[in-house]
């Protein structure tokens, strides 16, 4: 259970952009938990425009997690060490910077094979790492290392799915845990508009618990 509740909800965004801001300001507004997941060598680059020291203040309140260095394929590197450097060097300078022990991660492009899993595991910190592949159901996960959020928060369904999850009573433990990039918000009109709706639909429902990607999981 979830701090002695059935229901928990919490979310994961990528990449540090800009936008960022904005999402931290609505998660907060409505009393949600988020895990952003950070790139610590392309800071400045690209859309990634959050810089170092702007992340313990921007993410008080949330949780910041590795992304990786530089973003890349994992799977396609043949190098086990780089792997491990990609992961533990990213994870190592998060934590220094944020002042905790940074153990979450989400996959580059959310791919993977056995190999990365297995040096995760043995050769890094993380204790969990998200990929993108929807499950659409909210069943509690033993594979944290390949750990299936429920939905992307521009899913189709993603309404039907929220409504579901706030009128169950289950009588086991159940996540609904929602992913995505904040600089897709800025691509289509009405998106802002969209997430805050589904942010106040989801917020102070006494049964969920809302936490942080590694207070749900990880109960920490």
């Amino acid at each position: 259970m979830f701090n002695g509740k059935m229901k928990a909800l919490t979310f994961s965004y990528d990449d540090a952009p800009f936008q960022d801001r904005r999402l931290v300001e609505l998660f907060n507004k409505y009393g949600l938990k988020c895990t952003f997941n950070i790139n610590s060598g392309l800071f400045g680059q690209g859309h990634r425009t959050i810089m170092p020291e702007e992340l313990p203040s921007l993410y008080k309140g949330h949780e910041v997690a590795v992304h990786t260095v530089t973003h890349p394929h994992l799977e396609n590197m043949t190098d086990d060490a780089e792997i491990v450097k990609e992961v533990e060097n990213d994870r190592k300078y998060l934590s220094e910077i944020m002042g905790y022990n940074v153990v979450g991660m989400a996959y580059p492009y959310g791919t993977y094979n056995d190999n990365v899993v297995k040096l995760i595991d043995e050769q890094t910190g993380v204790l969990y790492s998200r990929t993108t592949r929807a499950t659409c159901n909210f069943d509690v996960q033993t594979d944290l290392l390949r750990f299936h959020p429920t939905c992307h928060h521009k899913h189709p369904d993603v309404f039907e799915m929220a409504k579901k999850f706030i009128e169950m009573k289950p009588d086991t433990p159940q996540v609904f845990y929602i992913w995505g990039h904040s600089y897709e918000f800025d691509r289509e009109d009405g998106e802002w508009e969209r997430m805050e709706e589904l942010c106040k639909l989801l917020s102070g429902h006494d049964d969920i618990f809302y936490g942080t990607n590694t207070e749900v999981l990880l109960g920490e």
